[in-house]
C-alpha cells in the first residue's frame, strides 16, 4: 500500500465520466412563471416534473448544472437512511414516519420509471442495502430498526453477517434498493426539460431576492433580473435568509470518497455502519472495470485540522478488506444537516405561498431530491402533497430538537469567536502547495503558494456572515467553519451560502515583495 499514491488532484468519477454541459448565461432581464434557483438534482427533476404543465420555467445555476453537490454523491438510491425509522416513529409518530418511508420508497421506483420511459442508460441496478454494527451495544438498535421499518411497509430483515471478511454483531437488510450514475440520469433529463421549453442558465449566480407586490425579483451577480410569480430555492444551502433564519437550523458536514480497483470482486449490495467513524461501500461498473467506492470520515466544514488525514483513513479501511491495485479517483462531498434529521421541503415559511425551498437532505440526497421534486410539483399544481407534513420546514414539532438547535448554534458562535481571536504569525513561512493564514498590518490574510511558487492572497473573512475561513489542505480551498461556504485559493466561490467572492484589500505585488525581502 505504501507504494500506492494519488496520481491527481481530487476529482469526482461522475464528472470525469460524463461531458460538461453548455447552457448559456442569463444575459438579459426575463419574466417567468417559476424561477428555480439551483441546477442540481432537485432543480432539474422539479423542472422535469413541471414540464407538461404549460408553465414558463427558468433554472438559474451559479456554475454548471449537476456539477456541485449532485456530482459528488455516492449515487445510492435508498430509503435506508441509517437507523432512522425507529427514531422517526418516536419523534414524529407512526403516521408521519410512514410518510417519510413511503416517499423515499416511491422515489426509488420513480427514478427507474423515468429512466425506462426515456430510454436513459444510467447504470441503474437493483441492490440490497445494509446497515451493520460491530458494536454489541448496538444490537438492540438494529432490532428496533428492523421492527420499525417493517411496520412502515419496508422489506427489512435482521442479518448476522454480510459478504465481507469482517465480523459484525448485527445488521438490517433492505430489499429492492438501487444505485445509479447520477449525471448519466440527470443530464438527459435536463435536455428533455430544455427541449420542452424550460430555460436553463448556467454561470448565473442569484445573489438577492426581493418581493415586488405579488411577485419576486431575483438579481444575478451579472446584474440581470428575473421576475417570477413563484420561486423555488434549490441551491443546496439556501442563499436567502431574510424571511427565515435557515442558517440557524442547518449545519454542514463534509465526508470523503475513495474509488479503488481491487483484486477481489465486490460482492454486490450497498453498506454503511452505525459507528463513528462512518464507513460506507458500494461498487460501480465502468468501461475499465469495477470501481469500489469507500466513503466516510465526516466532519463539519472548516473544522478539521488535517483534511488529508481522512483520505488516509479510508485507505487504511480499504486495506483491511481489499487488495488495492489502483486509486484512480477521490473526492469529498458536502451535506446540509437539519436539527431533527428530516429535510426541509415545501413553503419557505407559512406565510410565503409562492416561495418554496428544498434543503437539508442529510447524506441521502438521491431519493430525497426526487421526493422534493414531487412535493414541490404537487404544491404548485394541486396545492397539497401527501408527504408535505413530515417534510414541512414549519413542522410543529421542529423545536422538539431544541437541544440540537442550541448545540449547533453554540458551535457556530464558538467558531466565530475562535476565528476572530486566534493568534497568528506576523511572518509567512510557506512551502509549495501550502496554504496558511498570517497577519500583516493587523489584518488577517490567507496565502496559498502553488507548486510553481506563485502566491495567491485573500481576505479570509467569509462574505456570508463574517466568520474567519480555515485552509483545507486536501482540496486546496478556504472553508467556512460556521455555515459551510467554500472558496478557491483565488477567492472564487465553490459552495454557498456565500454569494460574493472573497475580498482582497492588499496589493499582491507588495505582499510578495515583503515575503521575499522581510520574511
Amino acid at each position: 500500500m505504501d507504494t500506492l499514491k494519488f496520481n491527481k488532484f481530487p476529482e469526482s468519477y461522475w464528472l470525469a465520466s460524463t461531458d460538461k454541459s453548455s447552457y448559456p448565461a442569463l444575459e438579459k432581464d426575463i419574466n417567468v412563471d417559476i424561477a428555480i434557483v439551483g441546477g442540481g438534482m432537485v432543480g432539474i427533476t422539479t423542472a422535469y416534473q413541471l414540464r407538461k404543465q404549460g408553465l414558463k420555467v427558468a433554472i438559474l445555476e451559479a456554475g454548471g448544472i449537476l456539477s456541485s453537490t449532485t456530482a459528488h454523491t455516492t449515487g445510492k438510491i435508498s430509503s435506508q437512511h441509517g437507523l432512522i425509522y425507529h427514531k422517526l416513529i418516536n419523534q414524529f409518530g407512526e403516521d408521519l414516519a410512514r410518510q417519510y418511508a413511503h416517499a423515499n420508497e416511491r422515489a426509488i421506483g420513480v427514478i427507474k420509471e423515468i429512466a425506462e420511459e426515456n430510454n436513459i442508460e444510467c447504470d441503474y441496478s437493483n441492490q440490497a442495502s445494509f446497515v451493520y454494527t460491530q458494536d454489541e451495544n448496538k444490537i438492540k438498535n438494529i432490532e428496533d430498526e428492523v421492527e420499525a421499518a417493517s411496520s412502515l411497509g419496508i422489506k427489512a430483515s435482521y442479518v448476522e453477517e454480510i459478504p465481507f471478511d469482517m465480523e459484525i454483531k448485527a445488521g438490517v437488510r433492505f430489499e429492492d434498493q438501487a444505485q445509479f450514475h447520477p449525471r448519466k440520469f440527470l443530464l438527459p433529463l435536463a435536455k428533455l426539460a430544455h427541449k420542452d421549453g424550460m430555460s436553463i442558465y448556467e454561470n448565473s449566480r442569484v445573489i438577492d431576492l426581493e418581493e415586488d407586490g405579488d411577485e419576486y425579483v431575483l438579481l444575478t451577480s451579472q446584474g440581470k433580473k428575473v421576475r417570477a410569480k413563484k420561486v423555488i430555492i434549490a441551491s443546496h444551502y439556501p442563499f436567502y435568509n431574510k424571511a427565515s433564519m435557515y442558517f440557524s437550523k442547518i449545519y454542514v458536514e463534509r465526508s470523503y470518497i475513495l474509488a479503488i480497483t481491487a483484486k477481489e470482486k465486490f460482492p454486490g449490495g450497498m453498506y454503511i455502519n452505525t459507528e463513528d467513524p462512518s464507513r460506507s461501500l458500494r461498487s460501480q461498473k465502468t468501461e475499465d472495470g469495477e470501481l469500489i467506492f469507500l466513503v466516510g470520515e465526516k466532519h463539519k466544514v472548516g473544522q478539521s485540522e488535517d483534511t488529508g488525514l481522512h483520505y488516509r483513513n479510508l485507505i487504511q479501511f480499504a486495506k483491511e478488506i481489499f487488495t488495492i491495485e489502483e486509486m484512480p479517483f477521490r473526492w469529498s462531498t458536502q451535506d446540509c444537516m437539519t436539527i431533527d434529521g428530516v429535510p426541509y421541503v415545501g413553503y419557505f415559511t407559512d406565510d410565503t405561498p409562492n416561495l418554496y425551498i428544498a434543503t437539508g437532505f442529510q447524506k441521502w440526497g438521491m431519493t430525497n431530491s426526487i421526493v422534493s421534486s414531487m412535493i414541490l410539483r404537487d404544491l404548485i399544481i394541486k396545492g397539497e402533497s401527501p408527504w408535505q407534513d413530515i417534510y414541512s420546514p414549519s413542522r410543529k414539532n421542529l423545536m422538539a430538537s431544541a437541544k440540537e438547535f442550541v448545540a449547533q448554534n453554540v458551535n457556530v458562535a464558538g467558531q466565530l469567536l475562535k476565528g476572530k481571536l486566534s493568534k497568528l504569525p506576523d511572518e509567512l513561512d510557506i512551502g509549495l502547495s501550502e496554504g496558511k493564514v498570517f497577519k500583516h498590518d493587523g489584518e488577517r490574510i490567507g496565502a496559498y503558494r502553488d507548486d510553481k511558487g506563485e502566491y495567491f492572497f485573500v481576505d479570509t473573512t467569509c462574505t456570508h456572515l463574517g466568520c474567519e475561513l480555515n485552509w483545507n489542505d486536501a482540496e486546496r480551498s478556504w472553508d467556512c467553519p460556521c455555515h459551510g461556504s467554500r472558496f478557491t485559493f483565488e477567492g472564487n466561490i465553490i459552495q454557498g451560502p456565500a454569494v460574493k467572492p472573497l475580498n482582497f484589500n492588499k496589493d499582491a505585488n507588495i505582499l510578495i515583495k515583503l515575503i521575499k525581502e522581510d520574511f
